[in-house]
């Protein structure tokens, strides 16, 4: 069945951000499933499991494409398709339908939604669908959208000479830093840079189960476990002549440890349910906030496969290194998010002081969601330091209560995720598990919130 024509929404803010995706489903494997292909594009992905939580999700944050299975525990996907007609008519919606149930999908086309998947989804289909409604990010998506290394600092210019340095070898790199200090940016620039035609992989090595991790680095064949009803590709076939971004790659379990070094020793993978193994040519770049020698020692991190990462060394600075830039960086975020809602902000000079006085232990990250938060809360078009909502950074030579951040020992990094863990199980705590609601709580997005508590471990 030929789609209906599409609103022009998608492809006007795909070009001035990465696209977010809404994926509704009630089976975790389906979610998962979507999220990995879907992330792979390029996109940003945020997750619901039923009816309600999408409807929630909508009222808060600005989505490019929903796609939404039918049958769920809390309602059906003609109910979510409605509510999108009649409360954001803007956003495309597709619908997921069991198979062979023509008279579902073409209600649902009446309703409202621009297209329909069967299922098993095949994944050649989704991505067709996908990009017929929105403009999918090219691989010069992040330098042209202006979240690229910016900044005229000592150490921001030393970095980016050095990713040009080392841009046109094929020797695998290591970038290391703290937390939301722009690895996966600097990873694509590497990438951009460099002679390698093909397409910049990044995943997440610790979004990804385990038992599913094999299956997606070096994909299978039809029929090597349920549910495999067609050969896929794996993150390695995906990247060939390009570049695979292994970020927060010391999230990797041990005996995935070992198939990765095979990997990238011997140049070869076998797929899932293969009886060979296959040639690739990508070049591996890795990303972690943690200290991989020290996980070494510990026993958490092969030396072996640290050798094989960490042939060239990056590190991206924290904010704290390039205050000079601070200004610069918080006006290109402002300027991007006046873009997106089409209405003009602006920062006041005490906003600006204010900002050059704050330490920043969450680096650009923190400083994005701070701004993206202010936009939110700023009564005109003009963001005053009250809007930011700081924390006071205490003087270094004021009294501290007995214990109070005390590192006790621990590196920055940790120390840093001890008090992020702290503060964020707290504000679930306080909202009875809710996690849209705890996001409200701390100041941050959903989408942000999520990442957070995959990266540390907190269920």
């Amino acid at each position: 069945m030929a789609s209906t024509s599409l609103p022009q929404r998608g492809a006007e803010v795909a070009r001035r951000r990465a696209p977010r995706i809404l994926v509704v489903d009630d089976e975790a494997d389906i979610r998962e499933l979507l999220e990995l292909t879907l992330v792979r594009m390029g996109l940003t992905v945020d997750l619901a499991g039923g009816v309600e939580e999408a409807k929630a999700l909508i009222a808060e944050q600005t989505y490019d494409l929903c796609l939404t299975d039918m049958r769920m525990a809390d309602g059906n996907g003609l109910d979510l398709v409605r509510h999108v007609a009649q409360m954001c008519r803007d956003l495309p919606i597709a619908v997921i339908t069991a198979h062979g149930t023509t008279d579902n999908a073409v209600a649902a086309l009446k309703a409202g939604a621009f297209d329909y998947l069967s299922k098993p989804v095949g994944l050649e289909q989704l991505r067709t669908l996908v990009k017929s409604a929105i403009e999918v990010p090219t691989a010069s998506a992040s330098a042209e959208s202006g979240r690229g290394l910016i900044g005229g600092s000592n150490a921001i210019v030393e970095t980016r000479e050095l990713i040009g340095r080392v841009a046109r070898s094929l020797a695998p790199v290591h970038i290391c830093g703290e937390s939301g200090t722009g690895k996966e940016l600097a990873a694509r620039l590497l990438h951009e840079q460099s002679l390698r035609s093909g397409a910049f992989v990044a995943v997440n090595c610790g979004a990804i189960p385990e038992n599913l991790m094999e299956s997606e680095f070096f994909g299978y064949r039809k029929g090597a476990f349920t549910g495999a009803s067609e050969d896929r590709d794996g993150f390695f076939q995906a990247a060939s002549n390009g570049t695979l971004f292994l970020d927060e790659v010391a999230e990797l379990p041990l005996a995935m440890q070992v198939k990765l070094l095979r990997a990238i020793q011997e140049k070869q993978v076998r797929r899932v349910g293969a009886t060979t193994e296959e040639r690739i040519d990508v070049r591996i770049v890795s990303a972690t906030h943690q200290n991989l020698t020290a996980l070494t020692v510990a026993g958490r991190f092969r030396q072996d496969l640290l050798y094989r990462l960490n042939v060239i060394e990056i590190r991206t600075p924290s904010l704290r290194e390039c205050r000079e830039d601070i200004a610069g960086i918080a006006r290109a975020f402002v300027n991007r998010a006046a873009a997106n809602a089409s209405q003009a902000f602006r920062l006041a000079d005490t906003a600006i002081a204010a900002l050059e006085k704050y330490d920043f232990p969450g680096n650009v990250r923190e400083l994005e969601n701070i701004l993206e938060r202010a936009i939110a809360l700023a009564r005109g078009d003009q963001i005053v330091a009250e809007d930011l909502r700081l924390i006071p950074t205490p003087a270094e030579d004021a009294p501290r209560i007995a214990g109070e951040g005390d590192a006790g020992g621990l590196p920055l990094p940790d120390y840093l995720d001890r008090i992020e863990r702290e503060a964020i199980q707290g504000a679930l705590r306080e909202a009875g598990g809710n996690r849209t609601a705890a996001a409200r709580l701390l100041g941050v997005t959903f989408r942000s919130l999520r990442y957070r508590l995959q990266r540390l471990g907190i269920d």
